[in-house]
C-alpha cells in the first residue's frame, strides 16, 4: 500500500496538494488511533497493539510503516513515538477537537 504524501496523487485528489495527502493518510483506518495513543508517550509494538484494541500485528506494522514514511512516527529504543512533526500535527488538531465538542452539543 502506497503512503499518501504531498506532491503525489492520493485517494480523491490528483492535485498533489499536501492537505489532501494528509486527509487521505489520517483517514486510513487506525492511523489517527495510533497517533492518539502515542501523543503522550512512547509505546512498544505490543503495548501499542494492546492500546489499539488488539489490532492484528500485520495491520499495525503496515500503519506504522505508513506513518514512519510520512515522518509522523519514529522507532526509538524506548518504542514508537511521534516525531516533532507528529507532535505538531496533534497540537494543530486541538482546536478541531474543541470545535467537535461544540458540534456534538449542537447535534444533540
Amino acid at each position: 500500500m502506497i503512503t499518501p504524501l504531498p506532491n503525489n496523487s492520493v485517494k480523491g485528489s490528483t492535485s498533489g496538494i499536501a492537505i489532501m495527502a494528509l486527509f487521505d493518510l489520517l483517514g486510513r483506518k487506525w492511523n489517527m488511533r495510533i497517533m492518539w495513543e502515542l501523543r503522550n508517550k512512547s509505546l512498544s509494538f505490543r503495548a501499542l497493539q494492546e492500546q489499539c484494541g488488539g489490532m492484528s500485528p500485520s495491520v499495525l506494522n503496515t500503519r506504522i510503516k505508513q506513518l514512519t514514511t510520512a515522518k509522523l512516527v519514529a522507532s526509538e529504543p524506548s518504542g514508537y513515538e511521534l516525531t516533532t512533526l507528529g507532535v505538531s500535527l496533534m497540537q494543530t488538531l486541538d482546536p478541531l477537537r474543541d470545535w467537535s465538542r461544540q458540534w456534538e452539543k449542537e447535534c444533540q
